[in-house]
C-alpha cells in the first residue's frame, strides 16, 4: 500500500505545483499573478524566492480518518442516477496536502487551521509573501497541511449544515485584532504588522471558508472536536507509517481545541505549538491527562493588543481572558513534570502582531522563534 501511495504522490506532483508554489515569490504582485507557476517535473519542484530555490523531493494529497455512512434500503441500479437507498458516503475525514524537502532533517510539522479557515492560511500571505509552510520546509521539516473535517477539501460531512450569506468581514477583522472598522474604512491597530492595501484585504477576506456541518442559520458555531481530533490523529499515524517519525502539531485558534484532544487517539505527537488557541485544556481533563502521560512539550504563542490596557482594541479583553487559560495550564502542567511555555511576543520584543501572526510582515521572525523553541525542547 505504501508503494501505491507513493506512486500516486509522484503522479500528482506536477499538477500540484501550480497550486502550491504560485504566489510564493517575493516579487509577485499581491493579487494579479495568483495563477503563475514554475515548471517542474514530477519528483522535484522549485520556487525561486529571495531565499533561493526551494527543492521538494516529494509531495501529494491524501485523506485520513473519517467514517462511512449508509442509507437504508437497497440500491436500485436501474435508477442509479436518482436512487439513494442502500448508498454509502465517505465523510468526516481530514484532507492532507504534504511536501517533503530534499533537505529533510527535522521532524514532520502538521498544521491545523482555525475557524473559517483552511490550510491556505499556512501556505501564503495576503500580500503574496512566503507562508510558514515554505519557511519550515527551508528549515528542513516536511510539512503536512490539514483541511479539517467538514472544511475546505474535506467538506464531505455526516451532519447537514446550513450556510448563510450574512456579511461578516468587519466582525472577524475586529475579532482577529487586526484593527476595526470606523468611518466606512478598515483601520489598523497602532504599529500593526498586518500588510496593508485594498488588494491585501481582498485576498485575506477571500480565505474565509465555510464549515459544511455547521448550523450557521442558528449561529451554532459548535464544532465536533472529537471528529476533528480523531481525523488529525489518523493523519499523524499515517505520517508515522510513512516517515517513522512523530509529528509536531501546530494549531491555530479554533483548531487548538481539537488539537489538545489529538494525543488521546495517537501516541505519535512529538510536541504541540498552539498559536492563540481558543483555550487550554482544563487541568485533569482527559486531554490534559493524555498530554501528561505522554510528556508532550507544549508552547503557546500570543501576539500583541491583548489586555484591558488596550482600550481602543475591542477584542483585547476577551483575548486576555482566553490567554489566561494558558497560564493556568502551564503552571499545573509543569508542576506535574511536563514542559509548557507561554510566549507573549511583545515580551520578546516582537510587536504589532494580530491573531494572524503567521501571515504578517514579520512572520519569518516568529517562525525563527518557534524553530528555536523546537530545537531546544523537542527531541527526535
Amino acid at each position: 500500500m505504501k508503494y501505491n501511495r507513493k506512486r500516486l504522490a509522484l503522479a500528482l506532483a506536477g499538477a500540484l505545483t501550480t497550486a502550491l508554489l504560485a504566489g510564493c515569490a517575493e516579487d509577485q504582485a499581491p493579487s494579479a499573478s495568483a495563477g503563475a507557476s514554475t515548471p517542474a517535473g514530477t519528483q522535484e519542484t522549485t520556487a525561486q524566492t529571495s531565499s533561493g530555490a526551494l527543492a521538494i523531493a516529494e509531495q501529494g494529497i491524501f485523506s485520513a480518518g473519517g467514517t462511512v455512512i449508509e442509507s437504508d434500503g437497497t440500491f436500485d441500479v436501474a435508477n442509479y442516477y436518482t436512487s439513494r437507498e442502500g448508498s454509502t458516503s465517505h465523510v468526516d475525514h481530514a484532507n492532507v496536502l504534504y511536501q517533503i524537502p530534499e533537505n529533510n532533517t527535522g521532524l514532520p510539522m502538521v498544521f491545523l487551521h482555525g475557524y473559517g479557515q483552511s490550510r491556505m492560511g499556512w501556505m501564503t500571505t495576503p500580500d503574496g509573501r512566503e507562508g510558514w509552510s515554505d519557511m519550515f520546509l527551508r528549515m528542513g521539516h516536511s510539512v503536512w497541511l490539514i483541511d479539517q473535517p467538514r472544511r475546505g477539501e474535506a467538506g464531505q460531512t455526516s451532519v447537514a449544515g446550513t450556510m448563510i450569506t450574512t456579511p461578516s468581514d468587519q466582525t472577524w477583522y475586529t475579532q482577529f485584532r487586526i484593527g476595526t472598522y470606523l468611518n466606512d474604512e478598515f483601520t489598523y491597530n497602532e504599529g500593526s504588522q498586518f500588510p496593508r492595501g485594498e488588494d491585501v484585504l481582498d485576498q485575506f477576506f477571500r480565505q474565509m471558508t465555510p464549515d459544511t456541518g455547521m448550523d450557521n442559520a442558528n449561529n451554532d458555531q459548535n464544532i465536533d472536536n472529537a471528529v476533528v481530533a480523531q481525523a488529525v490523529a489518523a493523519a499523524i499515524d499515517e505520517i508515522y507509517d510513512r516517515t517513522g517519525q512523530d509529528s509536531i502539531l501546530v494549531t491555530h485558534s479554533q483548531g487548538g481545541l481539537p488539537g489538545w484532544e489529538v494525543p488521546r487517539y495517537t501516541d505519535h505527537v512529538a510536541a504541540i505549538v498552539a498559536i492563540e488557541p481558543g483555550g487550554a485544556p482544563q487541568v485533569d481533563s482527559d486531554a490534559y491527562n493524555a498530554l501528561v502521560e505522554q510528556n508532550i512539550p507544549v508552547t503557546f504563542y500570543y501576539g500583541d493588543y491583548i489586555g484591558e490596557e488596550f482600550t481602543d482594541v475591542p477584542a483585547a479583553a476577551m483575548w486576555s481572558m482566553m490567554a489566561s487559560t494558558a497560564d493556568t495550564f502551564t503552571e499545573a502542567y509543569n508542576a506535574a513534570g511536563g514542559n509548557s511555555t507561554v510566549v507573549h511576543l511583545p515580551d520578546e520584543g516582537i510587536t504589532g502582531n494580530s491573531h494572524f501572526m503567521f501571515q504578517e510582515l514579520n512572520n519569518d521572525v516568529i517562525a525563527d522563534h518557534i524553530e528555536a523553541w523546537i530545537q531546544e525542547n523537542v527531541t527526535e
